[in-house]
């Protein structure tokens, strides 16, 4: 079987990342995987990049700018809102032709375009879809920030200048991917349980087939390693607890750095002890912008993309706190987890799916920084580390192990070649 994965990036974003993890896996277990990325930036021979590098970078500037013009050309939700408008058609390319099965991931920022995916539904061609977010059933957001028109039909998008109108940008969207999707015979596929849930109340899942299946990961990468020397390498001290947070960009508000920043300072209000024992190590772009801001010292160590460095940091860590407003399934989590770092984060989307309250973790309700506090310090000073280190690792292999993901994969993509074996 020949499988082609196709997603904008090789391996900037959690999508690249877990589609990246995806290919191995499925290399591993029988299976001729390739990726098909914009954006290639390594000399992996499983990776096809899109060749007219100026081609594709006009794409991405047009959709922006499209997007900038329905904003009335305010940057706020730029990157929030796309819009599929434009990219590239691969149903020409040796890899597609050669390939059984197209596994569409995040396809966003000049990638495909709706009329492209239209183009692969009509060439026949067995499609799996990964949903790692809700773009493919909402309008036009990746994240609906608890707006429901998605169930029907979007409009009025809180989004868009004004709350927009009954038929706005959000609404025509949503009508030309109802268009698309019927009879498309696409099998989608939700990385978290809670995905599944909130894709099914679209009505663009009307009729369609779609199931969970989570992101894998690499146990033999994100693996518990010496601390004392995880933290040389790491640049961190020793004889602190370290907090860690890690975002691709911590200053987003969907990952709640603000929830974070209060949790620490109750924490050291009200254990005044830990300010000379404890610091925070925050990993990700624009980490150095935040330091002034925690009551404890900080250690910003920007935006890292090499595994073994990552690992490094995660195992320098006592707890990782995630405290996202809206959240899939996390590859934070799932890496931190594998390296026996008990994690942390609020109860809302895929969360709670990886985080078993005080058993690998502690989950906090939404947006209570007092309760994040509260967990943070019962994760340090009360709790048996060693037993939550051991839960976090042995949920990560049963769960998520390359194996495990793959075969579940595997069954998806012969149902669709089965499928598409019946129509014929």
């Amino acid at each position: 079987m020949r499988v082609l994965i196709v997603n904008t990036s090789e391996n900037t974003g959690g999508a690249a990342v877990a589609s990246s993890r995806l290919m191995a896996a499925l290399n591993n277990n029988g299976v001729k995987a390739k990726m098909l990325v914009r954006d290639k930036l390594s000399s992996q021979i499983t990776v096809v990049g899109l060749k007219h590098g100026l081609r594709q970078q006009r794409r991405f500037l047009w959709e922006r700018w499209c997007v900038f013009w329905h904003l009335h050309l305010h940057r706020d939700h730029l990157f929030e809102i796309d819009l599929a408008n434009t990219g590239c058609d691969i149903t020409h390319l040796p890899e597609y032709r050669e390939a059984d099965v197209i596994h569409l991931a995040w396809i966003n920022q000049g990638m495909l375009s709706l009329k492209d995916i239209r183009r692969i539904l009509r060439s026949g061609k067995p499609v799996v879809w990964t949903m790692h977010d809700m773009w493919p059933v909402t309008g036009i957001c990746h994240y609906p920030r608890g707006c429901k028109a998605f169930c029907s039909a979007c409009g009025n998008c809180p989004l868009l200048p004004g709350r927009g109108a009954p038929h706005d940008l959000s609404a025509r969207v949503y009508k030309k991917k109802l268009q698309l999707y019927r009879n498309s015979n696409i099998r989608f596929a939700a990385c978290s349980k809670w995905l599944e849930q909130q894709a099914k109340e679209s009505r663009l899942m009307q009729g369609q087939r779609l199931t969970s299946i989570p992101n894998p990961i690499d146990t033999y990468v994100f693996h518990p390693i010496d601390k004392k020397e995880a933290r040389f390498r790491a640049g961190l001290p020793q004889g602190k607890k370290v907090i860690l947070f890690v975002s691709q960009r911590v200053t987003a508000i969907r990952k709640g750095m603000k929830y974070f920043v209060e949790a620490v300072a109750k924490l050291v209000a009200e254990n005044p002890g830990l300010k000379s024992s404890a610091c925070v190590a925050i990993l990700g772009g624009h980490s150095e912008d935040i330091v002034s801001e925690l009551a404890l010292p900080a250690f910003p160590l920007g935006y890292v993309n090499e595994e073994r460095k990552i690992v490094d940091i995660y195992n320098a860590a006592d707890v990782y706190v995630l405290p996202s407003l809206e959240d899939n399934l996390p590859n934070t989590i799932m890496e931190a987890m594998a390296c026996g770092v008990p994690c942390m984060g609020f109860a809302v989307g895929g969360i709670p799916e990886m985080i078993d309250h005080q058993k690998n973790g502690f989950l906090a309700p939404i947006a209570d920084s007092a309760k994040l506090a509260e967990g943070i310090r019962w994760t340090l000073t009360e709790a048996d580390s060693d037993e939550l280190a051991h839960n976090a690792v042995a949920k990560v292999v049963q769960k998520y192990s390359p194996t495990t993901v793959a075969m579940q994969y595997i069954e998806l993509y012969n149902e669709a070649m089965a499928l598409k074996n019946y129509h014929l």
